[in-house]
């Protein structure tokens, strides 16, 4: 009986001692920069033929992080988004490039060996358009005028359309590797989805769409070092 007490009793504490050490993490915080590009389109409804307007992204984070696979990350970044018309074999051209700063604030999972370590990324995030830009080759405020225009029947209220709301938000995910080059020096990498849930454009039932919102893949390059 006290053999099996014993033999208990040692299992209880080898249960106990690691969740005792895991009340003992040390917090990490980390300051960093990034830059990369990307690649847009718009989800609109009814649909609008398009092909993905590329553009640069970069910006600052700060990331909290536990030793304990969880963390948060934040960032203030600049983004390029929009979109190019796609008119198929026609010589015409369209894009328009929406300029916006972003705020991400995102939870941080991360595992792996010390050097090395997988992450991913999860949250919300809010943008707001500070200046846009539109190219095109023909007379776009009155296209269907232009030589090449396609027969078929086509959208064209988002060629001229103000954006109405510079205001923005939606989900973002994103996935990468990081290299630890010492215990406070890190490089990565990291590919990131992002949707929007908000239309640039008004969708009202009286509006032309009822849907005009943002996606946005990116891929960036990032260091981080840790103060603390």
């Amino acid at each position: 009986m006290i053999k099996r007490l014993s033999i208990l009793s040692l299992c209880l504490v080898a249960l106990c001692m690691p969740v005792r050490a895991e009340k003992h993490y040390k917090p990490h915080i980390s300051i960093g920069a990034h830059a990369g590009t990307d690649m847009s389109k718009m989800s609109f409804s009814p649909s609008v033929k398009q092909k993905f307007e590329s553009g640069m992204c970069g910006g600052i984070s700060i990331r909290y992080a536990e030793e304990r696979l969880v963390g948060i990350l934040a960032e203030l970044n600049f983004v390029q988004r929009g979109w190019k018309e796609d008119f198929e074999d026609s010589p015409l051209a369209y894009s328009r490039k929406l300029n916006y700063f972003e705020l991400p604030i995102m939870t941080h999972i991360y595992f792996g060996p010390p050097r090395f370590k997988c992450f991913f990324n999860l949250g919300p995030e809010f943008c707001y358009m500070i200046s846009e830009s539109t190219k095109a080759n023909f007379d776009y405020t009155n296209p269907t005028e232009a030589e090449g225009w396609p027969t078929k029947s086509r959208m064209t209220e988002q060629l001229v359309d103000p954006v109405k709301n510079k205001f923005d938000y939606g989900i973002c995910a994103g996935f990468g590797c990081e290299f630890f080059l010492t215990p406070r020096n890190s490089a990565y990498i990291e590919g990131r989805y992002y949707y929007g849930l908000g239309n640039i454009f008004p969708s009202t039932k009286a509006d032309t769409f009822s849907a005009s919102r943002n996606m946005t893949i990116s891929i960036t390059l990032g260091y981080h070092f840790r103060i603390k």
